[in-house]
């Protein structure tokens, strides 16, 4: 969705690879309003990365910490922002909102430790939250334990709109539209964000390059989307190439996303004798 090198950046949620539905279910003593439908079939899990360069990952233990090194990085994202700067919540403190913002970081922070890939280089100082290929967030136990299920309580009525039934269907049909059959087989770059005090020592490259070297050697392509104008062109040192753009209609200005798409790097072969 976007991602952070200038004064912010973002990457987009992972809850993707499934069409979203609202049921009614209940978890001990808790109504969850908010399921989703699995719809497809899961690919093999790639193997994680071993870690380097100062790349280590996020525990559980941590979630918050990862969550704050976000809710920094994407404090005035417009995508990120996009369910709670919202007209039926005018009436919200400007820390009541900060609240919001810094909730939901830390329920897809939670998500992607769980089933995805979290890393952090220096004191939290930038952190990225990666989809491995064959792996989703959207089952029913991950959504409860992660905390995403409360959304559908904390978001207002016109945020729950946007969230799930514009923001998430639009960016699992652009995914699918773009990759076709590699969608299950691609690692996905869901969140990277860089504190302020961070910027310009090299954070964003080591937790990028983490994976495309692992992506490289299996062969597998990588994909983000990118909410920041001067994004684009950073990543396209990285190898990633636009692919379409597409745009996030329900607030007074258009919101538009860069998809971008990293294919895979030949690995020259070491010959021997």
């Amino acid at each position: 969705m976007a991602k952070s090198f200038g004064p912010v950046a973002p990457v987009a949620y992972n809850m993707i690879d499934t069409k979203y539905t609202l049921k009614s279910a209940n978890v001990k003593g808790h109504e969850v309003l908010t399921s989703f439908t699995l719809l497809k079939q899961k690919s093999p899990a790639a193997v994680v990365p071993p870690l380097t360069d100062g790349v280590r990952l996020v525990t559980v233990d941590e979630y918050k910490q990862a969550a704050a090194c976000l809710a920094e990085a994407f404090a005035e994202d417009d995508v990120a922002r996009y369910f709670v700067d919202v007209p039926d919540r005018e009436h919200w403190t400007d820390d009541e909102k900060w609240a919001l913002h810094v909730e939901i970081m830390e329920y897809i922070t939670y998500a992607h430790i769980l089933k995805g890939l979290v890393t952090t280089v220096g004191d939290f100082e930038a952190v990225a939250l990666w989809m491995p290929p064959g792996q989703n967030m959207d089952d029913y136990l991950t959504i409860c334990r992660s905390g995403l299920w409360r959304l559908n309580y904390r978001l207002s009525v016109e945020g729950k709109r946007r969230f799930f039934n514009e923001f998430f269907p639009l960016l699992h049909d652009t995914m699918h539209a773009t990759l076709g059959d590699r969608e299950l087989d691609t690692w996905y770059l869901v969140y990277l964000g860089t504190r302020p005090a961070g910027r310009g020592k090299g954070h964003a490259r080591k937790l990028i390059e983490h994976v495309t070297k692992i992506a490289d050697r299996e062969g597998r392509t990588c994909y983000l989307e990118s909410s920041n104008a001067i994004n684009p062109t950073i990543y396209r040192k990285f190898g990633f190439e636009e692919r379409r753009t597409i745009h996030l209609q329900r607030a007074q200005k258009n919101i538009s996303l860069d998809i971008m798409v990293r294919e895979p790097v030949a690995q020259e072969k070491k010959g021997g004798i």
